[in-house]
């Protein structure tokens, strides 16, 4: 029998084999250990495998868990959950990993995550296992919950109000106490910025505070603002600002801890009102009161206190009562105070001799008191004193009468003065001479009409004779003196008739008080009430005055007089844009340069607003009043540079001339306010004089704002579309919708007639997006007709682009139309890009963002230049028709309208040339390829059904 063997060479590969799977074996088991996973296999139910870290993890050897497999290690409210899971996970082949509690053999409960995996060992199924013990990390989430809930629970139980802002001012987190403050539930205060909560004044000071910290990094220290609830109550909160930053140290919002300190703020105010008005009584008071502390220094008195010892305010603050005390008294009066400290017993009116600032002896009644702290500590004196000088040296003064009087009068602020009946002065004290400024020896025998003007003297003599003939004294007249030194000052005199012992009259006697100050004050009330206070011109009121003057100097003198009603032309654009300080300033600039042009003899004043007045009077004819207008209307649009922007205003001048066109003030005013809104109307920047023809005008264009104000309502507006056809294709590419105004009364009104109304009222606003939303809606009509898509032209005005809803406006349309983005173009003019250029590129690029094409219209007309556009987010020039007109023949006009297809290229533009009405035309725009054009040669603006029409039925020549 022959036996087979295997060659040689077999054996050595066989040998070979089983070494490459031993090492692959100890390979396999290498990574196993250090893979950081337990890993085991079962089947058939049982463990069959299970490596040296599943064992370590578990407590169990291999020995203990071969041929076994149980769910009594895992934890008894998991189990559930494990077995679903790994059931699924088998049968879906989803190695989905869970989570769950796990008992080892010490009986620790641990954490785990578990992945199983079906696999085929040795021909059979079997689930693969990776298990990794997670309890540190769920000790440490556990922590953390407990962590945040632990100081989420502390910040809504303090007082204090804790708050996060994102970086775009929104309330990202806040505590019970912000909601209690700002006075929102939390669900509507999250929705809420901080403007929304406070007035442009509080919210300015806010965003400057968050800017300092967002640019420096630093926090901000407390600072008070004010808030406006929802209940529309103001508040006064105190907060400050950290910023809140990211792992790579950037900021991301801001937190702060708010306190509320309203009734710290209302009890600040209610105390200062109280200490106000205990204060105003006691300086209303004869009676002096005063403070000193125990040391008996003054801390406080009132003024009848100064007048009594005669010192200032000043000298007296700090000053010790001794001083004003004899010191035969100084031992007496000590041990007064002295006994009320040691007992707390006032000491009630008792004498105390005082010595004044002048050297005088005065006697006061007085009365004193301890002070005392909260605690009940004495910390100083008070008490009241009364004037008895008189009650106590009665006799004296009787006997010493006339040395007692004078010396008063020598003493006193006001001024005494006796005088003959022929007005020279006999007697008077210091005060008189410091009044005129005389000395004694040039004031003595000297006559009271050498300090005063003619008409002033005449007044005082009359005043004089009234009191020597009735004998009724005179109080407080007013009398204005002309000092040595030429200087005036007002004052005020009461005057008696002096007698001699047998009651015949031998002069005169009377008190002057120096009511200069009180005079100024007077003189500045009076200028503010009749004063513009931004601009310093006269006011409403004054010019009325003013002109009433005028009109009756004209009327006696039959002369002429002028009225300029001006209005400024795009003021509150820039007020709007820029801001009221911005608005102010170009105001005053406007005032001074106003001045400036005119003469001295005539008068400039404000009424209010953007709205200037100006009265001329004494010209020969109109020539010289269209003169002053045109110096006007220079002035006004000289650019001038306000907040970093260069701006320019124009004027509309409205003119009334008296007597044609009025003869009283009211009348001069309106005719002229209605010629300056027909010089509005004329394209502004210009003056119109009154005529009857303005005034039927004027009560046209106030018909028209009156039935536009409801046209909306009424449904009287539709729209007319104007295709665009694009030359290359010849094929129509686009439509622009234009609005057509039909009234039962008026009849049709021409958009010229009415744009500008609308304009001017902030009609524009409603009837713009009413426009906005009526073509959108009808280019998608045309769509699902099975028309071939075009864009659609919308023209805007500058009211719509600054109203704050405009961008919200355009989301809505294109949500509720259906509209594609890109289908849609907004036309605006050149002057509109000019005006703030910097804001309008910021608007203008959201809108870009949303997709849709921007054009300039009427391009050409206005002063922008290559190197202002290409910074403009625009996709489309439109050429103004006025350039198109005269094409080809105007070789000015062919210049210019190359220029611009040039500078569209230049800038990668679609040009389009409007007004197209000739085949001339459009054989020029073609050769100098123009990319489209819009007019009355190919399409004039028909009714959208007519235009479906045109769309459906329309032939390219190329196609």
């Amino acid at each position: 029998m022959i036996m087979a063997t295997k060659p040689e060479s077999a054996n050595k590969s066989d040998h070979k084999k089983k070494s490459q799977q031993d090492d692959l074996a100890l390979l396999t088991k290498d990574i196993i250990a250090k893979a950081g996973v337990g890993i085991y296999i079962v089947q058939h139910g049982e463990f069959i495998y299970a490596s040296e870290l599943y064992e370590k993890m578990t407590g169990y050897t291999e020995e203990d868990l071969i041929g076994t497999y149980s769910l009594s290690n895992i934890y008894p409210d998991d189990r559930d959950k494990v077995r679903n899971k790994a059931i699924q996970g088998l049968k879906t082949n989803n190695s989905e990993p869970y989570e769950y509690r796990f008992v080892n053999k010490n009986n620790d409960v641990r954490w785990v995550l578990e992945t199983v995996t079906p696999i085929v060992y040795k021909g059979e199924r079997a689930a693969l296992g990776s298990f990794m013990d997670i309890t540190e990390r769920k000790r440490m989430e556990q922590a953390l919950v407990q962590s945040e809930e632990k100081y989420r629970g502390i910040l809504e139980s303090i007082e204090d109000g804790y708050v996060e802002l994102d970086l775009k001012g929104n309330f990202i987190f806040f505590n019970d106490a912000i909601s209690k403050m700002h006075g929102y539930p939390k669900n509507e205060l999250i929705k809420l910025t901080y403007r929304d909560v406070m007035d442009e004044e509080n919210a300015a000071r806010i965003y400057e505070k968050y800017h300092h910290v967002f640019t420096t990094g630093e926090s901000e220290k407390e600072f008070e603002y004010e808030i406006i609830t929802k209940d529309r109550l103001r508040k006064y909160l105190e907060t400050s600002i950290t910023p809140i930053k990211d792992a790579s140290g950037r900021i991301v919002a801001f937190r702060g801890i708010v306190r509320d300190r309203t009734q710290h703020k209302q009890g600040e105010e209610a105390l200062r009102q109280s200490e106000e008005k205990y204060r105003t009584i006691l300086e209303n008071i004869e009676e002096g009161y005063f403070e000193v502390d125990l040391a008996g220094n003054f801390t406080f008195f009132n003024h009848s206190t100064c007048s009594l010892l005669g010192y200032s305010k000043e000298e007296m603050m700090g000053m010790n009562y001794l001083r004003y005390t004899d010191k035969d008294d100084v031992k007496i009066l000590f041990e007064t105070f002295n006994t009320v400290y040691k007992t707390g017993v006032p000491a009630n009116e008792f004498d105390w001799p005082i010595i004044r600032k002048d050297g005088t002896k005065k006697y006061v009644e007085a009365s004193i008191s301890l002070k005392k702290d909260s605690a009940g500590k004495p910390v100083a004196f008070q008490g009241f004193t009364r004037d008895v000088t008189a009650r106590i040296q009665a006799e004296e003064a009787l006997r010493q009468s006339e040395e007692k009087y004078r010396s008063i009068l020598q003493n006193i602020q006001e001024a005494y003065f006796e005088v003959d009946l022929a007005g020279n002065f006999t007697f008077f004290n210091d005060s008189l001479c410091r009044i005129t400024g005389c000395s004694k020896e040039e004031l003595a025998g000297a006559n009271y009409k050498q300090f005063s003007d003619k008409d002033n003297s005449n007044n005082v003599f009359h005043t004089f004779n009234n009191i020597y003939k009735t004998g009724d004294p005179v109080e407080g007249f007013d009398w204005l003196i002309i000092r040595k030194d030429g200087t005036k000052r007002y004052i005020e005199s009461s005057v008696s008739l002096r007698k001699d012992s047998s009651d015949q009259p031998v002069g005169f006697k009377g008190v002057i008080r120096d009511i200069t100050e009180r005079k100024r004050i007077e003189q500045e009330l009076s200028y503010m009430a009749t004063h513009d206070a931004l601009t310093g011109l006269p006011n409403r009121l004054m010019f009325i005055q003013l002109l009433n003057q005028a009109i009756l100097s004209a009327k006696r003198h039959k002369r002429q007089l002028a009225v300029f009603f001006i209005d400024l032309d795009r003021f509150k654009t820039i007020n709007d844009s820029l801001g009221h300080e911005a608005g102010d300033l170009l105001l005053q600039e406007i005032a001074k340069r106003f001045r400036k042009s005119l003469r001295d003899v005539d008068v400039v004043g404000r009424l209010g607003g953007d709205e200037f007045i100006i009265l001329i009077e004494d010209f020969n004819n109109l020539n010289q009043v269209r003169n002053v207008a045109h110096k006007i209307l220079a002035t006004a649009i000289k650019p001038m540079v306000l907040m970093g922007e260069e701006c320019r205003v124009t004027a509309s001048i409205g003119i009334s001339i008296f007597p044609e066109d009025g003869r009283d003030e009211q009348s001069l005013m309106k005719n002229a306010d209605v010629a300056m809104y027909y010089a509005k109307e004329e394209g502004k920047n210009n003056f119109q004089f009154y005529s009857e023809n303005i005034h039927t005008t004027a009560n046209e264009r106030l018909l028209i704002e009156t039935n536009l104000r409801v046209a909306l309502e009424r449904r009287e507006f539709s729209l007319n579309y104007q295709a665009r056809l694009d030359f290359k294709t010849d094929e129509i590419t686009g439509v622009e919708a234009l609005l057509r105004w039909d009234n039962p009364l008026l009849g049709s009104v021409t958009p010229t007639q009415f744009i500008p109304v609308a304009e001017e009222t902030g009609l524009i606003v409603p009837i713009g997006r009413w426009v906005l939303k009526t073509a959108c809606a009808q280019n998608v009509a045309w769509q699902r007709q099975g028309l071939p898509a075009v864009c659609m032209a919308v023209n805007l005005s500058l009211r719509q682009l600054t109203d704050d809803n405009f961008l919200e406006d355009i989301r809505v349309t294109l949500k509720e139309t259906g509209m594609s983005p890109n289908l849609l173009e907004l036309e605006i003019t050149e002057s509109m890009v000019m005006h703030n250029p910097s804001r309008l590129i910021a608007l203008l690029t959201k809108i870009k963002e949303m997709g849709i094409r921007l054009a300039i219209d009427d391009f050409g007309t206005g002063y922008s230049s290559l190197a202002q556009i290409k910074h403009f987010p625009i996709d489309t020039l439109k050429v103004d028709r006025s350039f198109i007109r005269n094409l080809p023949q105007d070789s000015e006009d062919k210049a210019i309208t190359e220029a611009i297809i040039t500078m569209g290229k230049t800038l990668s533009l679609t040009v389009v040339a409007e007004g197209v009405e000739t085949i001339e035309q459009q054989e020029f725009l073609r050769e100098h390829v123009c990319d489209e054009m819009q007019g009355f040669y190919f399409s004039k603006p028909v009714v959208s059904d007519q235009f479906a029409d045109l769309l459906r039925e329309h032939r390219p020549y190329f196609r």
